[in-house]
């Protein structure tokens, strides 16, 4: 590991604190009996409890240490990915006409499902940039489920960004950390379809569960009580 390694574990480790929406529980931390409450034990079998107080300190220790350190990574992330989609409006700006070979150009938007690229025009990136900062806004306030398949994918951006930045520094994560936190972050998600082998730009109508999947559907709520910010639903 080199000195610029050690810089951005360093930095990671004190954004982590940071990360105020998202315990590390939820990010896959498992929790020591000593460190709840009688309640809290209640939820527990015995079993259970007796195991997770037979880590010993020093694996405990590493555990807490990669779990903030995935905390700290995705508080970094998510200011990168806003970053590079104003970066991408930039570039679409320029464009009179956008095709599917400027978006695999992209930094972000070319994480996004290349059967509908030719619809990632400026407007369509100036309401996925507000509806990628809400979401990023419930690291912070939090965590609350994507209301909208816009929504859905722009955590997976996020993800992305994570792991091109663990890959970057070879960080010591949490062994499959992503499937971990899609668990929490992307539960019963309906975005998964949209990257199917199969999946092509007219995978739009209703799904087993009643969802639409069409590209005009992205900024709608997913039900009643779902929310989407003004600027992307208008």
């Amino acid at each position: 590991m080199s000195a610029d390694d050690d810089d951005i574990t360093e930095e990671l480790l004190a954004d982590a604190g940071k990360l105020t929406g998202l315990s590390l529980e939820l990010l896959g931390l498992d929790p020591h009996p000593d460190d709840m409450t009688a309640e809290q034990r209640l939820q527990f079998d015995p079993e259970d409890l007796a195991e997770m107080a037979a880590v010993s300190p020093e694996d405990r220790r590493k555990a807490v240490g990669q779990t903030r350190l995935l905390a700290g990574l995705l508080w970094n992330s998510s200011s990168i990915v806003i970053d590079q989609l104003f970066r991408d409006l930039g570039t679409l700006s320029r464009l009179d006409l956008v095709t599917p070979a400027d978006i695999a150009g992209t930094s972000v938007l070319s994480s996004l499902p290349p059967q509908f690229a030719a619809g990632y025009d400026a407007n369509f990136t100036q309401k996925f940039i507000v509806v990628a900062a809400d979401v990023t806004a419930c690291l912070v306030r939090g965590w609350t489920a994507p209301g909208c398949l816009a929504a859905e994918l722009a955590v997976r951006c996020l993800l992305d960004q994570a792991e091109i930045t663990e890959d970057i520094y070879e960080l010591d994560l949490p062994e499959d950390w992503r499937p971990a936190v899609e668990e929490v972050l992307l539960e019963d998600a309906e975005s998964d379809a949209l990257y199917a082998d199969d999946a092509g730009p007219n995978d739009g109508g209703p799904d087993a569960d009643g969802g639409k999947l069409g590209f005009e559907h992205w900024f709608r709520p997913f039900a009643p009580g779902d929310t989407v910010p003004p600027y992307a639903y208008s």
